[in-house]
């Protein structure tokens, strides 16, 4: 590997450290190495494509042709949100009559419901654009076919054998479509419709870029793979979001501290997408929507504060059920040698058990279901483990479920309460049967090795051009054995939890700063001059412009120093 690192690097001019890590993502040549620098809307693929994508079409020009009443339907969670708002705000410049729905997470649950389809008949609606969700929704499409009520499916989620009656199913995950991108999330199919309505009607390309910024957060909330065609979307949806965001992510932004900074995937990740996400969570998805497609600011900043008062709302429903959770998982001793977790408890609020299991999942290295009552039926989320699919898990005990959807790491599902002893028996049969052991504990993938003294400015400057990061791109994750404390590293922290680091290596007298979150416990280790191994990634200080500083994810003291001390 490392005389092609060479030869790559020559190529293009740039070190064997970045070749090297161009390699370990399939990128072996000059060409590609191009496309994955500079990722060119041009280089999108063509809607068309993509299976039924004419006959979407076909239905979405007549529908306009005669003048029908349009309803773009999505779920609460921030991919469905993002995607109406994209398909609403881009039909809006050219037809007027069209509206959005988002159904009401407590009152209607996931997907298509009969009070959304009652909303649709009552105002004339004779066309449904359903997005990130309705691919499982074969009953409730059959009724609306009744009510002469028309569907187009945007969908990502893993499809079952049989499929709804709809118009048009666009679902790059259909065993019979041959798009060559499987990964889309929801906002990303509905994109590609627009792009081949656009297409079709002789509509320029460049009117759909100012809403490349809903592609880039919902890439970035939904955890798919930022590879590719989502690589694009994502890179020129955070120049948008960066450059000349919507109204409403722009009012989002700045109730979030976040304005003049330059935005990055972890941003949405970890500011925008919760507060999207909380409006569903604590009352309504809607409200979300209404703020995405705000066109005046001073309104979108009302509703946006709103909002960011449910996302406080939210954290403290969610750290008080975690914390039953974690309390639920030490007691019951048999839930800690299992090689799944399967939690329920009557109170817990539906909107936060998803978060709740992605915490657990992130502390334990276990597939978790969380589950919460609804009058004789439990509702539940479920989250997985790195290379482990969740999805599989759940449909092997489907003659359990009343219903259930989603894909290999997040699904969603419904079965009766009295059923959860014995779905919580067969799920953690399966996954001891079919899980790694690899996959249960924390593995950090080493991108490279290298010195301090490699890095520079221009090493730093040149990993930026590696984002955006995501699922398949992650931000590189590099490690330098033999390094000692300078003399200066401390403890901080309002609870004294974390590390700021002052560090050289053996090879140079460069200092460099670091700061470890949550590991104090290895603070005496530091300070007692011993050597030892670091994992982190490279960052800009946030508060020191310009300057560069390590965000340590491990610590282990060399293997030297644990064989002298055995």
């Amino acid at each position: 590997m490392l005389a092609t690192a060479n030869e790559l690097g020559e190529k293009l001019g740039i070190s064997p450290i970045l070749a090297g890590l161009l390699i370990r993502r399939g990128i072996t040549t000059e060409s590609a190495a191009k496309r994955f620098f500079r990722p060119q809307l041009a280089d999108l693929i063509n809607p068309f494509l993509m299976k039924d994508m004419d006959l979407a079409v076909d239905r979405l020009n007549d529908a306009m042709g005669r003048k029908e009443r349009i309803l773009v339907y999505g779920d609460y969670d921030v991919d469905g949100c993002t995607a109406v708002a994209l398909v609403y705000k881009f039909l809006q410049q050219f037809y007027s009559n069209i509206d959005y729905y988002i159904p009401d997470r407590y009152e209607e649950g996931y997907g298509v419901s009969r009070k959304g389809l009652e909303y649709a008949q009552q105002t004339g609606v004779k066309l449904i654009i359903i997005l990130d969700c309705g691919i499982k929704a074969v009953d409730e499409i059959s009724y609306a076919k009744t009510l002469g009520i028309d569907f187009i499916i945007c969908d990502h989620h893993v499809p079952d054998e049989t499929m709804p009656p709809a118009v048009a199913i666009l679902n790059p995950k259909r065993p019979d479509d041959t798009y060559p991108f499987k990964h889309l999330c929801g906002c990303g199919v509905g994109f590609k419709l627009m792009q081949a309505f656009a297409k079709n009607n002789g509509i320029p390309f460049s009117r759909l870029i100012p809403l490349l910024d809903f592609c880039a957060v919902s890439i970035a909330a939904d955890i798919v793979p930022v590879t590719d065609e989502n690589r694009i979307l994502a890179f020129h949806g955070l120049k948008q979001l960066n450059q000349n965001p919507s109204i409403g992510l722009k009012a989002i932004v700045d109730i979030c501290g976040l304005s003049g900074r330059e935005l990055s995937m972890s941003d949405i990740v970890f500011k925008i997408g919760p507060r999207i996400n909380a409006s569903g969570r604590m009352e309504s998805g809607k409200e979300s929507v209404d703020l995405l497609v705000e066109r005046d600011f001073s309104e979108a900043l009302k509703q946006a504060k709103h909002i960011d008062e449910y996302n406080e709302q939210r954290k403290d429903v969610d750290r008080q059920v975690s914390e039953e959770a974690n309390q639920i998982v030490e007691r019951i001793e048999s839930q800690r040698h299992q090689s799944a977790i399967v939690l329920y408890d009557e109170g817990w609020k539906k909107g936060v058990i998803g978060i709740v299991a992605s915490r657990l999942t992130e502390i334990y290295f276990r597939p978790t279901v969380v589950l919460t009552r609804d009058g004789d039926l439990a509702t539940g989320s479920a989250r997985s483990v790195t290379g482990f699919d969740v999805y599989a898990a759940i449909k092997s005990c489907r003659d359990l479920l009343m219903n259930f959807g989603g894909h290999t790491y997040a699904a969603g599902l419904t079965l009766k309460w009295a059923d959860i002893p014995e779905f919580r028996r067969r799920f953690q049969k399966y996954v001891e049967e079919h899980i790694q052991p690899e996959q249960t504990e924390a593995i950090l993938q080493i991108d490279a090795m290298i010195d301090f003294k490699d890095i520079t400015k221009r090493l730093h400057n040149d990993l930026k051009k590696f984002a955006p990061f995501g699922p398949d791109n992650q931000k590189p994750l590099f490690c330098t054995r033999n390094v000692y404390d300078y003399g200066t590293s401390k403890v901080v922290g309002r609870d004294q939890e974390h590390i700021k680091l002052e560090l050289v290596d053996s090879k140079s007298s460069n200092v460099v700063n670091g700061i470890a979150f949550g590991q104090s416990a290895s603070a005496r280790y530091i300070k007692s001059k011993r050597a030892f191994d670091i994992a982190y990634t490279i960052e800009e200080n946030v508060f020191k412009r310009g300057l560069v500083q390590l965000q340590i994810e491990d610590i282990k003291p060399t293997e030297e120093d644990l064989l002298n001390e055995r």
